[in-house]
């Protein structure tokens, strides 16, 4: 009953949203939704936690410890995108890009677009987490792209149409590879398997028969599922679509894309990858994706350092930190998918307090330039500004947050690995973008003041990041039982011996 009402809930919030005229009792039932999917998801680890396993009619829909996990980051999300998204929106509906298209019957047909496409979107996020099949895991990942190119076309601009169709573009290449990846896997497994029930697709029943699998088949098809998945994930060379999407899209899709979106590609990856090191060993799966972990943290640091947008900024930090994950899934044994999960934690938790914060200084001072920058923003937005500054330091690892601590783990996987040289350029690579991430921000925070207006103006865009804020500051020195049990029991899934 869980996993029926962790996909019921955001799908009759989206059918809810689309008849409603007013638009208080859109943002009600988008609130609403936020948090019964975040209890739903609350309910289902717990049945993880105390099952090992949950499934629902005849196993199609199949919840796990990694599964559980990605479930609960991603409605953790958006609960807290959907508050931010009210006074964020009402905002750009009195002052900015909304009010550009004109009538108010307008703004309302592109607010309900808002409240209907994104409990849309996170029922394809869940539904990639609780399928069973990897034909239906492969669609729903395709729905998280085809509801997410609605929205990052929400304001309408030239710009935003452009990014949405290179996302369109990329994003369907991508997948078509993912498609032709999942086919071969099948075909590989058909010899073992027999038959041609729905349920030969079912990673439960792949993971239990993939030694037998074909060598040959298994090889090609993990290349197309890394290319497929590794470009929704935006792993380089694949990424280009990334810092266009993210800077043009409403500040909580961004948010929802740079975790859940980054996350679900991860999780679908993950899956293959067992399948694939079960048929072949560790080191043809793992080679690659270190050598493409190692590629996509190094591409971005010559453009963290010259950016001039911060929302752009904020995009290539989400590249970097894809890169880091599937380093660390890469470097194997326990301790590399341990470091990956707790990395996807703490980056789910911290990532949207960058990007609430970007929107908050956006909206104050009409643009994300980091060259016009309206220095001194510590005088004009008294929370926020700081706590950009305090999201930026856990961002990259600062000690003592949190994600310090899933980078050392990264760094103890790549040294068991015996994998010295990658692990010195993922020093190397993640000190310069701390570098360049810091600096551009304390200029951004720092300074005379610039002469605009004083406060924060929204309540519905401050609490979530003063809630955000205490939970990365209680985070770097405790983590809560029931989510380590969740990050370990994952780890343990995806674990290969070095």
């Amino acid at each position: 009953m869980a996993i029926l009402a962790l996909l019921l809930i955001p799908l009759l919030a989206s059918g809810i949203s689309v008849m409603l005229r007013n638009v208080h009792w859109m943002e009600f039932v988008h609130l609403l939704s936020a948090v019964a999917a975040f209890g739903a998801a609350i309910w289902l680890a717990t049945g993880v936690l105390s099952a090992g396993t949950v499934t629902l009619f005849g196993g199609s829909l199949y919840v796990d410890h990694l599964s559980a996990l990605v479930v609960a980051l991603t409605a953790f999300v958006y609960l807290a995108a959907a508050p931010y998204a009210v006074g964020y929106l009402r905002l750009d509906d009195t002052g900015h890009s909304l009010s550009e298209t004109g009538s108010e019957k307008g703004n309302r047909r592109k607010l309900r677009k808002y409240y209907a496409l994104t409990p849309l979107f996170a029922f394809c996020m869940f539904m990639v987490a609780v399928a069973n099949n990897l034909g239906v895991m492969w669609i729903a990942v395709e729905g998280t792209t085809l509801t997410s190119i609605f929205l990052v076309t929400f304001y309408g601009h030239r710009t935003s149409l452009e990014a949405a169709w290179k996302y369109a573009i990329l994003g369907s290449v991508g997948l078509s590879m993912a498609l032709f990846g999942t086919v071969l896997t099948y075909y590989s497994a058909h010899p073992v398997l027999g038959g041609e029930s729905l349920s030969s697709l079912n990673w439960s029943v792949l993971a239990a028969n993939a030694a037998h699998f074909d060598k040959t088949a298994m090889r090609l098809a993990f290349i197309l599922v890394l290319l497929g998945y590794g470009t929704k994930a935006g792993l380089a060379p694949m990424h280009t679509w990334k810092p266009d999407v993210y800077s043009e899209a409403p500040v909580p899709v961004a948010a929802l894309m740079a975790t859940g979106v980054l996350n679900c590609a991860l999780y679908a990856l993950a899956r293959f990858y067992v399948l694939t090191i079960r048929c072949l060993g560790p080191s043809f799966a793992s080679q690659l994706l270190v050598i493409f972990g190692l590629l996509t943290v190094g591409i971005t640091v010559p453009f963290i350092l010259v950016q001039r947008s911060h929302r752009r900024l904020l995009a290539y930090s989400s590249i970097d930190h894809g890169g880091i994950m599937a380093l660390s899934l890469g470097f194997g044994g326990i301790l590399g998918p341990l470091g990956m999960l707790l990395h996807m934690t703490f980056h789910s938790i911290t990532k949207p307090l960058l990007f609430f914060c970007s929107g908050n200084s956006q909206q104050h001072a009409g643009n994300d330039s980091l060259k016009k920058r309206p220095s001194g923003l510590l005088h004009s937005l008294p929370i926020s500004a700081p706590m950009f500054l305090l999201a930026v330091l856990a961002v990259t690892g600062t000690p003592p947050f949190s994600m310090f601590q899933s980078e050392f783990m990264v760094l103890r996987a790549g040294f068991a690995a015996q994998r010295t040289g990658a692990v010195s350029l993922f020093v190397v690579f993640v000190l310069a973008i701390f570098c360049g991430l810091f600096y551009h921000v304390a200029q951004l925070v720092f300074g005379a003041p610039s002469g605009l207006a004083r406060g924060e103006f929204s309540r519905w865009k401050t609490y979530p990041v003063i809630g955000l804020s205490m939970i990365v500051v209680v985070l770097a020195f405790w983590l809560p039982p029931p989510i380590y049990a969740l990050v370990d029991g994952a780890a343990h899934i995806l674990q290969v011996q070095p």
